[in-house]
């Protein structure tokens, strides 16, 4: 028998009929394997459209997952088409904040960047939506005056509307079609790190020292009371009002503490602020963040980066293997020193809970407390080595 004629036989729809079908049910063979008209002729079948077929149904696929009309809308989902999107005001790790407005409100929208449609694997896009998803759930249910406010969230969507040129070093911005944001209170102080910078050189009053880290000890005691344990404590992570109220942001990497300290393991954090414990891939719980606290500490006392002379390979050896720690300067209040030195403690068991940190620095007296360097002598505090400033 001749098929390459086009006849029709038992079983074998003729090209015509095959359009018919695909105009009409998308070409069921997507659907099953079960009918005769299942089979074509494959000289004759469009690949293109096929193709086409194919991304509609990985884009249902996709709808299922982000939620649809049939699907009781989050609490935590925001309306779009009250939020705008005007301007980049930082790159980090785990996406792209923006400068912008919700419902009149100053907010800063995280967009989580998946890198250009089709590029990640399935395996790859389900762990970056799980993690976003993880980060949602955990800032949702938060409320405190040490902790960024959470405004809400958007799951996948692609009515996210982003200036093309939003950055300001006016270079297009590219982003997948379908992105992600958490949408939060804006804070124009900037982050800790950049404050701490700014004041390198005269260095901070006393007093505004212990303001700053009391409100990062409050901030992480109702973390861990809510039995979140941060995991990435920094100044970077740390954002300042216009009222230099400190309140802890960026969740991507947070989540609820274990009953079982052995699901906790893994390096996660930055280097530098990680404790041994999880440098060492050990198993860890809360007290990785009060580790981290002890080196936030000495950073807002002396105003410099912990281990400046140490490069990335020699520090994790240095810290889990020979016990280094940051030099706490001489000047520094004795009652201060002891803070850090137990909080960075290298038995997680013999670190405070935070809010014993809590008690520890309310209890420290400012009264006498000036600026690290009084203004009748020579910046470069004797206390250090190095040459203090630019």
């Amino acid at each position: 028998m001749d098929l390459g004629s086009g006849e029709k036989v038992e079983g074998l729809k003729t090209a015509a009929e095959v359009k018919d079908v695909g105009d009409k049910s998308k070409l069921k063979c997507f659907e099953s394997f079960g009918g005769s008209d299942m089979f074509f002729r494959a000289d004759k079948i469009d690949l293109k459209s096929l193709d086409v077929q194919l991304e509609k149904k990985l884009n249902k696929v996709w709808s299922k997952d982000k939620g649809s009309a049939k699907r009781p809308k989050e609490e935590w989902e925001v309306d779009l088409s009250k939020l705008e999107i005007r301007y980049v005001i930082a790159h980090g790790t785990y996406g792209t904040v923006y400068r912008g407005t919700y419902d009149g409100q100053d907010v800063a929208v995280k967009v989580l960047d998946w890198g250009e449609d089709g590029v990640a694997s399935d395996a790859e896009t389900a762990a970056l939506r799980s993690s976003f998803r993880q980060e949602v759930a955990v800032w949702h249910k938060l409320g405190h005056p040490n902790v960024t406010k959470f405004v809400g969230a958007s799951m996948g969507t692609t009515d996210l509307k982003i200036p093309q040129n939003s950055s300001t070093s006016n270079v297009p911005t590219l982003l997948p079609a379908r992105a992600c944001c958490v949408v939060v209170e804006y804070l124009p102080g900037g982050t800790l790190k950049q404050y701490l910078i700014k004041n390198s050189r005269r260095k901070l009053a006393y007093k505004v020292v212990v303001q700053l880290a009391l409100d990062l000890s409050r901030g992480l005691s109702y973390l861990h009371s809510e039995k979140i344990v941060h995991r990435d404590v920094k100044t970077e992570n740390m954002l300042l009002d216009a009222q230099r109220n400190l309140k802890i942001a960026d969740f991507g990497v947070a989540r609820v503490e274990a009953q079982n300290p052995k699901d906790m393991t893994g390096e996660t954090g930055t280097l530098g602020y990680m404790a041994p414990e999880v440098l060492d891939g050990q198993p860890y719980n809360r007290k990785c963040d009060v580790y981290s606290f002890g080196i936030c500490l000495w950073e807002i006392y002396c105003c410099d980066m912990p281990y400046a002379h140490l490069s990335f390979a020699e520090l994790s050896s240095a810290v889990v293997r020979q016990n280094v720690r940051p030099d706490i300067p001489r000047c520094c209040p004795s009652a201060m020193a002891s803070i850090m030195r137990k909080c960075w403690d290298a038995n997680p068991d013999k670190r405070p809970d935070m809010d014993e940190v809590v008690r520890l620095l309310e209890a420290l007296d400012t009264s006498k407390g000036g600026g690290m360097i009084p203004d009748d002598q020579a910046r470069n505090c004797f206390c250090f080595i190095r040459k203090r400033g630019p």
